[in-house]
């Protein structure tokens, strides 16, 4: 296949009505964070052993069409000799890579980040599609206060979304970008509202001057919420209202699919406020999640690192994944949780 021909395959497979994303790319220090919360150390063998146990779930693909990958993930194998992305595929998911380097300080923009790993990207990803990842993901986050987001922090970050996305397409790399509001503060979820339309308007103008094909793209991004310290809770179908005026106003329709982050919501929570956006008029772009710990903290509960504990931990996840899958159909419901 040429590389127009992968991107469309690629973007055909990922974007399936009532199939989202697993987000299994956490980095090293936050992987240390999940699993010292259900008591095991995180050695290479307990993180490969635990990857391998969530890809292998019977029946996960059924709900799942993709996962992002950790670069070391990517190269390892399971007890059999497969390599973990092959056993995502033989299940009918797309295996795809983070190729972030991580956020740091952004120079004269006090309380702005910006995320680094732009250089030698083209060849990473040629090395990456050799080993299976045929998407890719990049995370870019943006801080609410009075002053923050400033206006050259949206704009630099929209850039490097930007030339990250390009590169991905010319590589035939389907990219998805995650632009992330993050939900930290005590601002309001018309502030939040206020910042997600700036942020993603922003993206999209530097994806157009960069010449990215929407069509073979996928966002990432967080729903409106109010901050986690404002006090007031949105319910969801406040949390759809505002997320959908956002996107209505600036996403394009030509974007295939919108999976969402969870970022530090409940797993109930995540579930719950998708199904409100999936539960009213349709919509030019598919619906559903790209979660991380919203997905998988059930099933690390259920492992808690004991081998025995193999086949619960993939039942966790794999029920985790089919309520989302019905979130994104708008056919949740709380009652379903038991």
């Amino acid at each position: 296949m040429n590389t127009q021909e992968q991107l469309e395959s690629t973007i055909r497979e990922l974007v399936c009505e009532g199939k989202g994303i697993l987000a299994a790319d956490e980095s090293n220090p936050t992987i240390a964070k999940r699993f010292k919360a259900v008591g095991v150390e995180s050695t290479e063998e307990n993180r490969r052993h635990y990857r391998n146990l969530i890809l292998g779930a019977p029946g996960l693909g059924e709900y799942v069409s993709g996962v992002i990958l950790f670069e070391e993930t990517l190269r390892q194998h399971a007890d059999d000799g497969a390599s973990l992305p092959s056993i995502a595929a033989k299940q009918g998911i797309v295996p795809g890579i983070k190729v972030d380097k991580g956020k740091g300080p952004m120079v004269n923009a006090p309380g702005d980040e910006i995320t680094e790993g732009l250089d030698g990207l083209a060849q990473r990803l040629e090395d990456y599609k050799q080993l299976g990842a045929r998407f890719a993901k990049w995370r870019n986050v943006y801080h609410i206060t009075d002053t923050n987001p400033s206006r050259a922090a949206i704009e630099a970050n929209a850039e490097v979304l930007a030339r990250y996305a390009a590169i991905c397409q010319s590589c035939g790399v389907v990219p998805i970008v995650e632009p992330e509001v993050l939900i930290d503060g005590d601002h309001s979820i018309e502030r939040s509202a206020d910042v997600n339309e700036a942020v993603i308007n922003e993206v999209f103008q530097a994806l157009r001057r960069h010449h990215v094909e929407l069509e073979t793209m996928i966002l990432k991004p967080s729903m409106v919420t109010p901050g986690n310290a404002n006090g007031q809770k949105a319910s969801p179908e406040d949390v759809a209202k505002h997320t959908l005026r956002v996107f209505r106003r600036v996403v394009p329709a030509a974007v295939p699919g919108i999976n969402f982050l969870s970022g530090g919501q409940t797993p109930a929570e995540a579930t719950l406020n998708l199904n409100a956006m999936n539960s009213g008029p349709a919509l030019p772009w598919t619906l559903s999640f790209s979660y991380g710990r919203a997905l998988q903290e059930p099933a690390q509960k259920a492992w808690a690192g004991i081998s025995s504990n193999r086949e619960a931990a993939q039942t966790a996840m794999v029920k985790r994944a089919k309520l989302n899958s019905l979130a994104a159909l708008g056919q949740y419901s709380s009652e379903m949780e038991g």
